[in-house]
């Protein structure tokens, strides 16, 4: 998978940082307002899903109907809630291993690019001093959420590669599915296990990092 390496595509939350918390924390808050009680299982549900993916699910647990203009307003509320979650992020919040693994693609050559549902992707990782390694970030308001493959296929089509160049990093069910919708090799980090889809797992990023930077040297 390593041998025509050119682009390696990070999601954000789960992957370079731990935001997963503070996400669901702020949907939490939210539900609770319109009587919806979100149990904790229920955060693996809104991994890797977009905003109003997510907004969509919680709501199903609801009887009450919601127009889309209270829909709008909810998730402008989330995002407000999560962003004082994050607001104090810094280049410490980074997993362990991330800004070496960066550093050392960089040096070879190699692109980066971020494929994340977060609409503060780009907030975030100059939070974390980690923006200068990514030569493009995808906006996922110009493409379907995941499992739909268009927030790696974009970062592909912009350096003109072909998906046996890429390699996509997620921790999530939905991310890993659009990585191999996108005919790409997937890493999933999490739990051992817990992304039966990858084509390799790894508990951490650092182990991750350990391999990729052994193989590539």
């Amino acid at each position: 998978m390593l041998s025509d390496l050119k682009l390696v595509i990070f999601d954000l939350d789960g992957v370079l940082t731990e935001t997963s918390r503070q996400h669901f924390k702020a949907w939490q808050t939210l539900a609770a307002k319109y009587d919806i009680d979100l149990d904790p299982s229920f955060e693996v549900h809104l991994k890797g899903v977009s905003r109003k993916a997510s907004l969509d699910k919680i709501l199903s647990l609801s009887s009450r109907h919601f127009t889309e203009a209270e829909k709008d307003a909810m998730q402008a509320e989330k995002n407000a809630h999560y962003q004082q979650l994050i607001a104090n992020f810094s280049k410490e919040d980074c997993f362990e291993g991330a800004h070496e693994l960066l550093h050392f693609l960089q040096k070879k050559g190699i692109h980066m690019a971020l494929a994340s549902a977060s609409k503060n992707g780009p907030k975030l990782i100059r939070a974390l001093e980690i923006d200068r390694y990514f030569g493009y970030v995808a906006d996922p308001t110009q493409h379907p959420g995941k499992p739909a493959p268009d927030l790696f296929l974009a970062p592909m089509h912009h350096y003109g590669l072909t998906p046996n160049q890429c390699l996509g990093v997620e921790d999530a069910v939905a991310g890993i599915a659009a990585i191999k919708a996108a005919n790409m090799t997937a890493i999933g980090i999490g739990e051992l296990g817990s992304l039966p889809e990858a084509d390799a797992e790894y508990t951490t990023l650092a182990d991750f990092a350990q391999v990729i930077m052994k193989h590539l040297t």
